[in-house]
């Protein structure tokens, strides 16, 4: 008799019909947890993404809006300014809403990078009806 191990002892699953039978572990529930947290993780995700793609589109149209608009002076940076609508035409202004009768569409500071940060819109101004963009919600 030799004095040598049994190669089949240590091996990491039975390898004879006395051994105790190998049962599956049933992960249904593992599976359902986790398909559930990684779709709910992920429906956020996209969530966030749509907010900030929406936000994007918003800064972009605005700003298309303003340089668009006449402008008949230099614009400060740091200072605040008002989008008006006035015979068809839209004008940028530093009158104020409250005392100008024009139609009020929004104001506007002008930042460092040249872009008009939105301060406010008028009460009547949906920016997603007014521009006209429309994201379907995900699935």
């Amino acid at each position: 008799m030799s004095d040598a191990p049994n190669a089949l002892a240590y091996l990491p699953y039975p390898a004879s019909t006395l051994s105790p039978p190998i049962v599956p572990t049933d992960l249904s529930n593992f599976k359902a947890r986790g398909i559930s947290q990684v779709e709910r993780d992920l429906q956020q995700k996209l969530v966030e993404l749509r907010e900030s793609y929406m936000a994007a589109i918003d800064h972009f149209n605005w700003n298309k809006l303003v340089y668009e608009a006449e402008i008949h002076f230099e614009p400060v940076v740091g200072e605040s300014y008002h989008l008006y609508e006035t015979r068809g035409r839209r004008v940028l202004s530093m009158i104020g809403p409250n005392e100008w009768p024009m139609r009020h569409l929004a104001s506007f500071r002008l930042n460092v990078d040249r872009q008009w940060q939105l301060i406010e819109t008028a009460d009547d101004i949906d920016p997603r009806s007014f521009f006209g963009t429309q994201v379907e919600e995900p699935q």
